[in-house]
């Protein structure tokens, strides 16, 4: 039994050491079946990931081949245009030798010709010498007496004709009082310098490649609707090289525009609720760069005092136009007529500068009273403190009340010659401007109209309506009546197209 059991237990530890062994020598043989697949597999995505690496580095060298061989082209332009600079300065610089050597030739020429005048002159002063000896010998007086006989005889006959000669002038002065105050007219005309009025309705916005053009009109038209929309100026896109038409009649709209765009094509971004933003956020530069030109007019023109508020309009003057004449340069041209001519006149020509940088004021009210515009900037400048002889000035310029100050009929006179001068004025801009803001306000009067813009030069009226204000339905009914309203009461050429926008938006914030 004693053997039995020790057999047993024998023969379990040597199986066990023998299962021990053959499970170690299996386990091993697996191991290193799997070291070696996994080695293959990642020889494999090494060798993968190095032709990706490959493949990506030929894609980077060619995209930067073609960038060098750009620049090469550009370089290669400038050193041409240098070359070219540099042979016409060659040229000029011949020239400017030629011409010294030319004024040296007449220089030398000139010394001496004025060596023989100074030997003529000697040999004439000794003539002259000559003369007066055998003039004292003949008749018998010294040069001293001559002159003092001499200068008594013409005390009594200066005497005698001085009367008369002032005697005539007081007559002529009589005669001649109109003819003096058109020469003092005439002479102011001349010191200003005047410039001829433009009729521009385009801008025209450069761009540094036509793939430009596809990013701003965007998918199916989406970006540029949103800028004509936000802004009322019609974007014209078509086979121009690099270049992106902007047409307006107000000048505001095109300088937000062409400021918008700029920034947008810069900053790459162009979606409509980017367009939105850009928009709003250049509309506050445009009204501070008014408030800047307001500034550097009054201090070009020596003008200080001013309330912020006058200041302001005057630099929406810049925006605005009269008769195609632009109401800034038109208001500065009449401020430097006023001074002159009241500096010709003994007058205080700051005041009279004053007065007519003013006088068009009423041009350019934030709201359109029905008032005229020299009586509507005469409350403008009471309202902001102006002494009551410049706002007489203002309000008289045009006759519609009485001149009460020496300024008044000086402004009237000079605000008509900057503007009744050959080229200052053109009556077809002004009327052209009057009927697309008459076209704008006339669909404004409808309730519930937020904005209107005329565009394609009043060939097209876009009405955009408040959409919790009006429904679909109202909207067809709003176009109809927009089109019969400017069928009956305006007149315009050709026929005019109203589009009424009304749009849903819903906004909401992730906080």
């Amino acid at each position: 039994m004693t053997v039995t059991i020790v057999t047993s237990i024998v023969c379990f530890i040597v199986g066990g050491i023998l299962g021990y062994i053959l499970f170690r020598y299996v386990l091993k043989s697996k191991y290193n079946s799997k070291i070696k697949e996994a080695e293959i597999e990642a020889e494999v995505i090494k060798k993968n990931k190095l032709l990706e690496v490959k493949e990506k580095f030929l894609n980077k060298k060619a995209d930067l081949e073609k960038e060098v061989a750009a620049r090469n082209q550009k370089i290669q332009q400038s050193e041409n245009k240098l070359k070219q600079r540099e042979l016409v300065i060659n040229q000029r610089q011949e020239d400017v030798q030629r011409k010294k050597a030319e004024a040296e030739a007449v220089k030398e020429n000139l010394e001496a010709q004025l060596l023989i005048i100074d030997k003529k002159k000697e040999e004439l002063d000794k003539l002259q010498q000559q003369e007066r000896v055998k003039l004292e010998t003949i008749s018998g007086l010294s040069a001293e007496d001559a002159k003092e006989r001499l200068v008594e005889s013409l005390k009594e006959e200066a005497k005698s004709m001085a009367h008369s000669y002032i005697n005539d002038i007081m007559d002529d002065a009589k005669l001649t009082a109109n003819k003096e105050a058109k020469r003092i007219v005439v002479q102011t005309i001349q010191r200003v310098a005047t410039e001829t009025a433009i009729e521009n309705s385009v801008t025209v916005f450069h761009i540094e490649s036509d793939e430009i053009k596809g990013r701003i009109i965007g998918r199916e038209g989406r970006n540029i609707r949103a800028l004509e929309a936000a802004t009322g100026v019609e974007i014209v896109v078509d086979d121009t090289p690099e270049a992106i038409v902007l047409s307006a009649f107000d000048p505001v709209r095109r300088e937000i525009a062409r400021l918008a765009l700029h920034q947008l094509v810069t900053d790459g971004r162009i979606h409509p609720a980017r367009i939105e933003e850009v928009v709003a956020k250049v509309r506050k530069q445009v009204e501070e760069e008014i408030i800047e030109t307001g500034k550097r007019t009054t201090i070009d023109l020596g003008i200080h005092g001013l309330h912020p508020e006058l200041i302001r309009i005057i630099g929406k003057m810049k925006y605005r136009s009269s008769y195609g004449q632009n109401l800034l340069q038109h208001a500065r041209e009449t401020a430097n007529l006023c001074a002159v001519m009241a500096s010709e006149l003994g007058l205080n020509p700051k005041k009279a500068k004053r007065a007519g940088l003013l006088h068009d004021i009423g041009k350019v009210p934030d709201e359109e009273p029905e008032l005229p515009h020299a009586l509507l900037g005469m409350k403008l400048a009471e309202k902001y403190k102006e002494k009551p002889d410049i706002c007489n000035a203002i309000g008289a310029h045009h006759d519609e009340t009485e001149m009460t100050s020496i300024l008044a009929p000086i402004v009237q006179v000079c605000d008509a010659i900057s503007g009744a001068r050959p080229g200052a004025r053109r009556e077809i801009v002004e009327a052209y401007i009057k009927r697309l803001n008459d076209l704008e306000q006339l669909a404004m009067s409808y309730p519930g109209v937020t904005k209107t813009y005329a565009i394609q030069a009043g060939r097209e009226l876009r009405v955009i309506v408040g959409a919790d204000k009006i429904d679909d339905k109202q909207t067809e009914n709003l176009s109809t009546e927009i089109a019969k309203k400017i069928q009956d009461e305006m007149t315009y050429p050709g026929q005019v197209k109203i589009t009424v926008i009304r749009e849903t938006r819903s906004v909401s914030f992730a906080k």
